[in-house]
Parts: C-alpha cells; structure tokens; sequence
C-alpha cells in the first residue's frame, strides 16, 4: 500500500483523500489542516489522522472534540509520498521541506511549473512521470485542455488551437469574494497563461487562449476550436471522445445546456459532491466544418477534474503502475467513473 499524506484538506485535498481511500493500492496516512473548521470535522468523520502545522493550537483542537495526531512534519515523514493541496504559492515554501525528508510530492495548479520542474498529465505524459521525485498537476482547465488537445492530436494532428475559458467566479462555498454582477475579463491582455501553461505538457501545440469570469460559481465552460491536420468528420471525431476514458458526452438527448443542469444531473447519478471528474462536451456542439476546422463547447468542474490525474500521478511517481492506461483504469473503476454520455 502507498501510504500518502495530504498536505492541505480543502477543496482539491479533501477530494483526493478520499479520492485515495478509494484505492485498492493507497492509503491516507494523515491530513493537515492549519485551523479548526468543516473540514476538519469531515477528517474526523473520514477517519483520517489530523496533523497541524502549528502544535501552540492544539488546543484548539482538542477544545473542538478534534483529535490531534501530531505536527505536519511527523505526517510527512510517516508517508511515501505527499500531495501538496495548499494554496497556491504555499507549495512552493513547503518544497524544501519535501526535499529535507527526501519525499516525493505532488503540486497543484495553483503553482508555477517551476515548483516541480514537470507537470503532468495521465493520458498526456504519465510515462514521463515514471520515478520522478516532484510533479505538478495542471489546474482544472489547463486538464480539460489538456486531455481534448491530446485526443486530438493522437488522431488526426493538430495544426492550431483557439480556445476560450468563460470562467466561474468563486467555488460554491467561497462567500469571501460575494456575488459580483460583472463579466471581468481575466486578463484583459491577450493571450491568457493557459495557453503556455498547456504547454508545459503539450510544448509541440501552438495555442492561444482568452479567458474571462462571469458570476457562477459552479464549472467553466470553454468554447474551443482546433484547425485538424487531417482530414476527418464529426463521426470520427465523436468516436475519439466515446473511446476516452475522462471525456464525457453531454448528449443532445438529456436537453442539458447549462451548467445548472449539468450540475443537477451528476448529482441524480450520485456522484459524490456532484463531482464531474471528466471534460463534459457537449455533443450537439461538437463540428467540424471544411474537413479540418473542428469546434465545440465544454464543461469544466474546477473542484473535480484534477482529482483522478492526482490519483495517477501518484502511481507514476511511485513507479508501482508502469502502463497509463492501467493506472487510469484501476483509478476510473474506484471512483466509479463511469461516462456521462
């Protein structure tokens, strides 16, 4: 069993913990937390042991009927491998830490590539992956692209690719930020960083990427358009999505073109937190005009993608699962991923 340590139990840590829990080959060994709150409470109730990083708060702790098991770092060094969910730029000050204990470490999105020096994707580069000490997972949307462009590009090349991000203002329980009644360009130069940070694992796809938040607090919707190097149809296009393990048709059939709906609809398949792990593409969307242009929309939950590639990720680091296509399977059948269209 990987024994994994989740540094952070937020939006993204809380998920992986019990994305990792999930797991026939992993186990969660320890979660932090810096100060009491809901989650804290969800750690105890989960059954996962509670580090802080602060040990003068203990207290506190103890006060709120919370159990602690120690300091961050006695968690990291009872642990295989950590995974980093702190916000972003934390992960950055908590490298040396990992490098001092000599322990592997995954980083999230919110992070620069720089921090880990690799950045991954399972469908993309897991075999790259292999044994490395540091890793970094790309941000939701910076996934989403990811793993179209990828698809793609095994099938039929990609010459080029316009997309546009309409971002979601704040998560769900984000009260800090407050409803704006805005659409805030972001940023208002062109090209966005999602452009070069897709780059990080796709370097050979010339991409340029617009981005802007509307008031939502659930998905980003990406509007995409790719100039194909072959030729090809909307037929064969839709088959390359069925066949994918982490993209989702949203079919013309269920009448969904919203996010609400979409949202609504992972929750009636009892998706836990309503999570959609994967690229939800519209398919009455998906076109392909002249041969060569192709077009579509897609949803992207920002709380959910990242989670089953923080999953591989921990196997291609820890060297346990050799083949891509393995490790997503075995992460896809414990989650109980099964496609959404």
């Amino acid at each position: 069993m990987i024994k994994v340590a989740i540094n952070g139990f937020g939006t993204i840590g809380k998920r992986v913990a019990d994305a990792v829990a999930a797991q026939p080959d992993m186990e969660v060994i320890g979660v932090s937390k810096t100060s009491v709150s809901a989650e804290a409470y969800i750690a105890k109730e989960r059954g996962y042991p509670l580090y802080i990083a602060d040990l003068s708060k203990k207290s506190a702790f103890e006060k709120a009927g919370l159990e602690v098991a120690g300091d961050v770092e006695a968690m990291l060094k009872a642990a295989d491998i950590v995974v980093d969910a702190t916000p972003g730029g934390v992960g950055e000050k908590n490298r040396p830490i990992y490098e001092k204990l000599g322990k592997k470490a995954i980083f999230q999105g919110g992070e620069e590539h720089e921090v880990a020096g690799f950045s991954f994707n399972a469908h993309a580069n897991y075999k790259e992956a292999l044994g490395k000490q540091f890793a970094r997972v790309v941000s939701c949307n910076t996934t989403g692209l990811v793993r179209l462009i990828h698809a793609l590009d095994q099938a039929f090349g990609v010459e080029r690719v316009r997309a546009v991000m309409v971002r979601r203002a704040a998560d769900p329980d984000d009260v800090k930020r407050g409803p704006v009644d805005a659409i805030v360009l972001n940023p208002a130069t062109i090209p966005s960083h999602h452009g070069p940070d897709v780059n990080t694992v796709l370097p050979q796809i010339k991409i340029v990427t617009l981005a802007m938040i509307v008031p939502t607090t659930f998905m980003h919707m990406h509007s995409i358009q790719m100039d194909l190097k072959k030729e090809t149809t909307r037929e064969e296009v839709l088959k390359v999505f069925e066949n994918h393990s982490r993209i989702g048709l949203v079919r013309k059939a269920t009448g969904i073109k919203s996010n609400a709906q979409l949202r609504e609809y992972t929750q009636d398949l009892g998706r836990p937190r309503t999570d959609l792990w994967e690229n939800g593409v519209f398919e009455e969307s998906v076109s392909v005009l002249n041969g060569k242009e192709f077009y579509c929309f897609q949803a992207i939950h920002q709380e959910a993608d990242v989670v089953p590639e923080n999953i591989d990720c921990i196997r291609a680091l820890m060297g346990t699962v050799k083949d891509p296509e393995e490790s997503i399977r075995m992460t896809n059948e414990a989650l109980g991923l099964v496609a959404i269209g």
